[in-house]
């Protein structure tokens, strides 16, 4: 079959350069959005008699029927074809004649992708938002329920103060509700509509790019019709915020995989979610875990694709610019997944608060609260910081921890310990007193759950 594009030409397209620069294969993804961006694009074409009112309704329909049938699976991509708007022109030519012919009129499919992959990007954000929300709805079901669940907090991966496991997991909540404002900024800036302005100079014709806009949900048009057709910031912008939602998860799930280890036993993931070994029999691995942190640097890879397709492009259109979407698709599909898979992960996984406990009992986490003590009783920060790094020293030498040294050896380095100290070193209280706002306590944690469930909703 001639390609649309062949009247110029007095060769066919050699088999291999054909093959190499069709997209049709990763572009017909995009079937749904090209469809209703040439429904809108016939109408508008109608209402400013540009063709007939008649022709219009005839396109409009038989470009719904194509949508129907892709659908429905009646009809399947012609991988001949060069890409996704060349097929469903051709269709739509085979099923109404001259009259399909007429849609392209006053575009080119410059401003159709530029057009396309703003919607799918779109779609697709919005799915991943969903997402995002209810993996935050499953990282608050455990922080409710650990709340009051006393851990070692690291710094330097040591023991540092003794935090709850429910303020600890809610630090992740609050950076995927930071990722969903990303993904939201960006779509505010990529909500624009390209169409109408042509291969890159707008048209002769005198059409209406605010009802294209308006009838496809954006919020107004592109200015500039180079920049409307050239223009790839929004696939950076989101790819930028997708590799940043990866970069947490991997953080989350490093975490994860720590404390699944015999080393830390904090937690057990369901078996749904968790392999074996094919030699040791004893084996049960966080491979999902394993798998979306390695998964991150392949979201790293698809946006440094991006930006170094973009990097030297003069304007306006490009076909360099057909590389934006096998990058743009993959980093989509494998926050997707990633973020799909981590929800139930963190719903079912298992905690076990003894285990928790007592590391938390060593490694004298609660040295900051004596110093605290000190304070509280005249002494200056920096002489109580080095009597209790003596005391510490001293509880290493005899084999001890804090919370037994007894009494008559404190009071060895200041006159200042009571019979008080106890009370005000004990895990729950070091917990109980953080009550600064964000911080460890009971009523700050139920905050910034509450803070979370809202944003959810």
């Amino acid at each position: 079959m001639d390609k649309m594009w062949a009247g110029r030409f007095q060769k066919a397209l050699d088999k291999e350069a054909d093959d190499f620069n069709s997209s049709i294969h990763f572009d017909c993804r995009m079937y749904r959005q090209d469809i209703k961006g040439s429904m809108a694009h016939a109408a508008m074409l109608g209402a400013k008699g540009i063709i007939s009112k008649e022709d219009s309704e005839k396109i409009i329909d038989g470009l719904s029927g194509i949508l129907e049938d892709l659908d429905s699976g009646r009809l399947s991509f012609d991988y001949g074809c060069e890409d996704i708007h060349m097929f469903v022109e051709q269709v739509l030519t085979e099923r109404l004649g001259d009259v399909g012919k007429k849609l392209h009129t006053a575009r080119s499919r410059n401003d159709q992708v530029a057009l396309d992959i703003r919607m799918y990007l779109r779609d697709e954000t919005n799915e991943l938002i969903a997402l995002i929300k209810d993996l935050l709805g499953a990282i608050t079901e455990q922080a409710k329920a650990h709340k009051s669940t006393i851990m070692p907090g690291y710094t330097h991966l040591q023991r540092a103060q003794p935090i709850t496991f429910g303020h600890h997991i809610m630090a992740y909540a609050m950076m995927l509700s930071r990722d969903i404002g990303r993904l939201e900024d960006a779509m505010k800036r990529m909500n624009y509509s390209p169409l109408g302005s042509c291969a890159l100079a707008g048209t002769t014709y005198d059409t209406d790019r605010e009802m294209t806009a308006k009838a496809l949900g954006f919020d107004g048009i592109t200015l500039n019709s180079i920049d409307g057709v050239s223009d790839r910031d929004f696939c950076a912008e989101l790819m930028s915020a997708y590799a940043v939602i990866m970069m947490h998860l991997s953080r989350f799930s490093e975490e994860i995989i720590l404390w699944s280890s015999w080393e830390f036993k904090f937690i057990e993931l369901d078996d749904s979610y968790t392999t074996g070994s094919s030699i040791m029999p004893q084996k049960k691995n966080s491979d999902m875990a394993e798998l979306v942190r390695g998964k991150t640097g392949r979201v790293y890879g698809d946006l440094f694709a991006m930006l170094t397709v973009l990097k030297g492009l003069p304007l306006a259109y490009n076909k360099d610019m057909q590389e934006d979407k096998e990058a743009v698709f993959d980093s989509i599909d494998t926050v997707k997944k990633c973020v799909s898979i981590f929800s139930p992960m963190i719903r079912t996984m298992k905690v076990f608060p003894e285990n928790m406990y007592k590391a938390a009992q060593g490694g004298f986490i609660n040295a900051t609260d004596i110093a605290d003590y000190l304070v509280k009783k005249g002494m200056p920060f920096r002489s109580a910081y080095k009597i209790v790094g003596q005391i510490v020293a001293l509880c290493i030498e005899k084999k001890t921890v804090l919370d037994e040294l007894p009494l008559d050896e404190y009071r060895k380095f200041s006159e200042l310990f009571g019979e008080d100290l106890y009370d005000e070193i004990s895990l729950e209280a070091c917990v109980a007193k953080r009550i600064s706002a964000g911080g460890t306590g009971l009523a700050s944690v139920e905050k910034q759950i509450d803070y979370i469930n809202g944003l959810i909703k």
